[in-house]
Protein backbone atom coordinates (compact mmCIF):
# COMPACT_ATOMS: atom_id res chain seq x y z
CA UNK A 1 0.00 0.00 0.00
CA UNK A 2 1.84 3.55 -0.94
CA UNK A 3 2.18 6.05 1.71
CA UNK A 4 1.56 9.35 0.76
CA UNK A 5 3.09 12.20 2.13
CA UNK A 6 0.45 14.89 3.65
CA UNK A 7 2.52 18.12 3.48
CA UNK A 8 2.47 20.29 7.03
CA UNK A 9 -0.93 18.62 7.69
CA UNK A 10 0.02 21.18 11.30
CA UNK A 11 1.34 24.72 10.19
CA UNK A 12 -1.45 25.73 11.64
CA UNK A 13 -2.92 23.06 14.06
CA UNK A 14 -2.13 20.02 15.98
CA UNK A 15 -3.34 16.72 14.52
CA UNK A 16 -4.77 14.13 16.93
CA UNK A 17 -5.30 10.05 16.16
CA UNK A 18 -6.66 7.66 18.38
CA UNK A 19 -6.83 4.16 17.53
CA UNK A 20 -9.63 1.61 18.66
CA UNK A 21 -8.50 -1.24 17.07
CA UNK A 22 -5.75 -2.39 14.74
CA UNK A 23 -2.47 -0.81 14.33
CA UNK A 24 -0.71 2.71 12.42
CA UNK A 25 2.14 3.65 11.56
CA UNK A 26 3.45 7.20 12.09
CA UNK A 27 6.35 9.30 11.19
CA UNK A 28 7.33 13.30 10.86
CA UNK A 29 9.97 15.31 9.67
CA UNK A 30 11.16 16.09 12.95
CA UNK A 31 11.55 12.41 14.01
CA UNK A 32 8.53 12.10 16.32
CA UNK A 33 6.43 9.05 15.68
CA UNK A 34 5.84 5.33 16.21
CA UNK A 35 3.44 2.67 15.95
CA UNK A 36 0.16 3.20 18.02
CA UNK A 37 -2.33 0.29 18.52
CA UNK A 38 -5.63 -0.47 20.66
CA UNK A 39 -6.35 2.77 22.84
CA UNK A 40 -3.15 4.86 22.36
CA UNK A 41 -3.23 7.77 21.06
CA UNK A 42 -0.62 10.37 19.05
CA UNK A 43 -0.99 13.90 19.20
CA UNK A 44 1.18 15.96 16.59
CA UNK A 45 1.48 19.61 17.05
CA UNK A 46 2.92 20.86 13.79
CA UNK A 47 3.19 24.79 14.69
CA UNK A 48 5.83 26.00 12.43
CA UNK A 49 5.39 23.22 10.20
CA UNK A 50 6.47 19.17 9.09
CA UNK A 51 5.72 16.54 7.01
CA UNK A 52 4.05 13.75 7.95
CA UNK A 53 3.25 10.11 6.73
CA UNK A 54 0.65 7.94 8.75
CA UNK A 55 -0.79 4.85 7.19
CA UNK A 56 -1.43 1.12 8.38
CA UNK A 57 1.57 -1.13 8.42
CA UNK A 58 1.61 -3.32 5.35
CA UNK A 59 1.46 -6.75 7.21
CA UNK A 60 -2.06 -5.70 8.38
CA UNK A 61 -2.97 -4.36 4.71
CA UNK A 62 -1.65 -7.63 3.39
CA UNK A 63 -3.69 -9.78 5.81
CA UNK A 64 -6.54 -7.78 5.39
CA UNK A 65 -7.00 -7.13 9.08
CA UNK A 66 -9.20 -4.28 10.30
CA UNK A 67 -8.51 -0.65 11.28
CA UNK A 68 -10.98 1.27 13.42
CA UNK A 69 -9.90 5.26 14.77
CA UNK A 70 -10.34 8.72 14.53
CA UNK A 71 -8.31 11.51 13.88
CA UNK A 72 -9.09 15.09 14.90
CA UNK A 73 -7.79 18.77 13.51
CA UNK A 74 -7.10 21.19 16.41
CA UNK A 75 -6.67 25.05 15.44
CA UNK A 76 -4.31 26.72 17.66
CA UNK A 77 -4.31 30.34 18.64
CA UNK A 78 -1.96 32.64 16.70
CA UNK A 79 -0.15 33.25 19.13
CA UNK A 80 1.29 29.44 18.64
CA UNK A 81 1.62 29.17 14.61
CA UNK A 82 4.70 29.13 14.46
CA UNK A 83 5.71 27.36 17.73
CA UNK A 84 8.65 24.49 17.57
CA UNK A 85 6.79 20.79 16.41
CA UNK A 86 6.29 18.33 19.12
CA UNK A 87 4.97 14.48 19.18
CA UNK A 88 2.96 13.06 21.86
CA UNK A 89 3.23 9.38 21.91
CA UNK A 90 0.03 8.85 24.78
CA UNK A 91 -0.40 4.80 25.52
CA UNK A 92 -3.62 3.03 26.62
CA UNK A 93 -2.85 2.60 30.04
CA UNK A 94 -1.82 5.97 30.87
CA UNK A 95 -5.25 7.95 30.26
CA UNK A 96 -7.39 8.40 33.03
CA UNK A 97 -9.79 5.52 33.19
CA UNK A 98 -13.13 6.67 35.42
CA UNK A 99 -16.34 5.03 35.98
CA UNK A 100 -19.43 6.02 36.40
CA UNK A 101 -21.29 4.63 40.50
CA UNK A 102 -23.62 1.91 38.74
CA UNK A 103 -20.66 0.69 36.16
CA UNK A 104 -22.42 1.48 33.49
CA UNK A 105 -19.65 3.84 31.36
CA UNK A 106 -16.06 3.64 31.49
CA UNK A 107 -14.55 6.83 30.75
CA UNK A 108 -11.27 7.43 29.21
CA UNK A 109 -9.93 11.40 29.93
CA UNK A 110 -7.31 11.55 27.12
CA UNK A 111 -6.13 15.25 27.52
CA UNK A 112 -7.51 18.05 29.71
CA UNK A 113 -9.52 17.66 33.01
CA UNK A 114 -12.62 16.52 33.84
CA UNK A 115 -14.59 16.55 37.53
CA UNK A 116 -10.75 16.80 38.75
CA UNK A 117 -9.36 14.30 36.90
CA UNK A 118 -6.35 15.19 34.35
CA UNK A 119 -5.93 13.54 31.16
CA UNK A 120 -1.91 12.90 30.25
CA UNK A 121 -2.16 14.92 26.73
CA UNK A 122 -0.86 17.96 26.80
CA UNK A 123 -2.48 21.27 25.12
CA UNK A 124 -1.98 24.86 24.02
CA UNK A 125 -5.56 26.19 24.76
CA UNK A 126 -8.10 24.37 27.54
CA UNK A 127 -9.38 21.18 25.88
CA UNK A 128 -11.45 18.43 27.22
CA UNK A 129 -11.10 15.15 25.28
CA UNK A 130 -12.24 11.71 26.18
CA UNK A 131 -13.71 8.46 24.87
CA UNK A 132 -16.63 6.91 26.40
CA UNK A 133 -18.46 3.85 26.76
CA UNK A 134 -21.90 3.25 27.34
CA UNK A 135 -23.96 -0.17 28.12
CA UNK A 136 -27.45 -0.67 26.80
CA UNK A 137 -29.68 1.29 28.62
CA UNK A 138 -27.39 3.32 30.77
CA UNK A 139 -27.10 7.39 31.30
CA UNK A 140 -24.82 9.53 32.62
CA UNK A 141 -24.48 13.14 32.81
CA UNK A 142 -20.82 14.95 33.47
CA UNK A 143 -20.07 18.05 34.80
CA UNK A 144 -18.60 20.61 31.98
CA UNK A 145 -17.20 23.93 31.75
CA UNK A 146 -19.76 26.92 30.74
CA UNK A 147 -16.68 28.40 28.72
CA UNK A 148 -16.41 25.67 26.87
CA UNK A 149 -17.65 24.56 24.04
CA UNK A 150 -18.56 20.77 23.03
CA UNK A 151 -19.43 17.96 20.27
CA UNK A 152 -19.75 14.49 20.28
CA UNK A 153 -19.43 12.05 17.72
CA UNK A 154 -20.87 8.45 17.80
CA UNK A 155 -18.04 5.86 16.81
CA UNK A 156 -20.45 2.91 17.24
CA UNK A 157 -24.04 2.31 18.65
CA UNK A 158 -26.69 4.17 19.41
CA UNK A 159 -28.92 6.29 22.22
CA UNK A 160 -29.30 10.24 22.81
CA UNK A 161 -27.93 12.61 23.59
CA UNK A 162 -29.00 15.54 26.04
CA UNK A 163 -31.79 16.35 28.34
CA UNK A 164 -34.39 15.79 26.37
CA UNK A 165 -32.86 12.56 24.91
CA UNK A 166 -32.38 13.17 21.47
CA UNK A 167 -31.81 10.32 18.88
CA UNK A 168 -27.98 9.59 17.45
CA UNK A 169 -26.05 6.65 15.85
CA UNK A 170 -22.75 5.61 14.66
CA UNK A 171 -21.38 8.39 12.30
CA UNK A 172 -23.35 11.43 13.74
CA UNK A 173 -21.99 14.39 15.65
CA UNK A 174 -23.88 16.03 18.41
CA UNK A 175 -22.91 19.72 18.90
CA UNK A 176 -24.03 21.15 22.58
CA UNK A 177 -25.31 24.41 23.49
CA UNK A 178 -24.46 26.31 26.74
CA UNK A 179 -24.60 24.23 29.67
CA UNK A 180 -22.91 23.25 32.99
CA UNK A 181 -23.68 19.10 32.28
CA UNK A 182 -23.82 16.92 28.90
CA UNK A 183 -25.62 13.90 29.08
CA UNK A 184 -26.09 10.98 26.90
CA UNK A 185 -27.55 7.67 27.40
CA UNK A 186 -27.41 4.43 25.34
CA UNK A 187 -30.54 2.85 23.63
CA UNK A 188 -31.21 -0.38 25.71
CA UNK A 189 -31.03 -2.90 22.26
CA UNK A 190 -28.44 -2.14 20.20
CA UNK A 191 -26.64 -3.22 16.71
CA UNK A 192 -25.40 -6.75 17.31
CA UNK A 193 -22.00 -5.73 15.12
CA UNK A 194 -22.03 -2.73 18.33
CA UNK A 195 -22.83 -4.24 21.78
CA UNK A 196 -22.19 -0.41 23.41
CA UNK A 197 -22.51 3.09 22.62
CA UNK A 198 -18.95 4.37 21.65
CA UNK A 199 -18.74 8.72 21.83
CA UNK A 200 -16.06 10.41 21.28
CA UNK A 201 -16.81 14.13 23.31
CA UNK A 202 -14.03 16.94 22.32
CA UNK A 203 -14.50 20.62 23.89
CA UNK A 204 -12.58 23.49 24.79
CA UNK A 205 -12.31 27.47 25.03
CA UNK A 206 -13.08 28.73 22.20
CA UNK A 207 -10.21 30.77 20.04
CA UNK A 208 -12.52 32.85 18.27
CA UNK A 209 -9.97 34.26 15.67
CA UNK A 210 -10.00 34.96 12.17
CA UNK A 211 -9.13 31.22 9.96
CA UNK A 212 -7.73 31.23 6.64
CA UNK A 213 -6.94 27.40 5.37
CA UNK A 214 -6.21 25.75 1.45
CA UNK A 215 -5.85 22.66 1.49
CA UNK A 216 -3.52 21.03 4.30
CA UNK A 217 -2.52 24.75 5.88
CA UNK A 218 -4.60 26.34 8.18
CA UNK A 219 -3.49 30.07 8.95
CA UNK A 220 -4.70 33.46 10.26
CA UNK A 221 -4.63 35.10 7.17
CA UNK A 222 -4.09 34.91 3.56
CA UNK A 223 -0.53 35.86 3.53
CA UNK A 224 0.25 33.24 6.07
CA UNK A 225 -0.63 30.83 3.98
CA UNK A 226 0.95 32.27 0.62
CA UNK A 227 3.89 31.99 3.16
CA UNK A 228 3.15 27.99 4.01
CA UNK A 229 3.55 27.34 0.90
CA UNK A 230 6.10 28.99 -0.28
CA UNK A 231 7.85 27.05 3.00
CA UNK A 232 7.04 23.51 1.94
CA UNK A 233 7.78 23.88 -2.03
CA UNK A 234 11.16 25.40 -1.13
CA UNK A 235 11.75 22.37 1.10
CA UNK A 236 11.93 24.35 4.27
CA UNK A 237 9.20 21.85 6.03
CA UNK A 238 12.46 19.06 5.99
CA UNK A 239 12.28 15.64 4.41
CA UNK A 240 10.41 12.16 6.14
CA UNK A 241 13.68 10.64 8.34
CA UNK A 242 14.11 7.13 8.29
CA UNK A 243 11.20 4.61 9.93
CA UNK A 244 11.29 5.69 13.21
CA UNK A 245 10.59 3.97 16.74
CA UNK A 246 8.79 0.77 14.92
CA UNK A 247 9.83 -2.66 13.97
CA UNK A 248 9.15 -4.85 11.60
CA UNK A 249 5.37 -5.48 11.29
CA UNK A 250 4.78 -2.08 12.95
CA UNK A 251 5.40 -3.97 16.53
Amino acid sequence: MPRVVAPADAVARPVLGVTIDGIFDHQDSQGGGGTITNGDTQWMTAGSGLLHIEAPPESLVMSGGLFHGIQLWVNLPAKDKMMAPRYQDIRGGQVQLLTTPDGGALLRVIAGELDGHQGPGITHTPITLLHATVTPGAEITLPWREDFNALAYVLAGRGTVGADRRPIHMGQTAVFGAGSSITFRADEKQDSNAPDLEIVLLGGEPIREPMAHYGPFVMNTREELQQAFEDFQKGRLGTIPAVHGMAEGGI
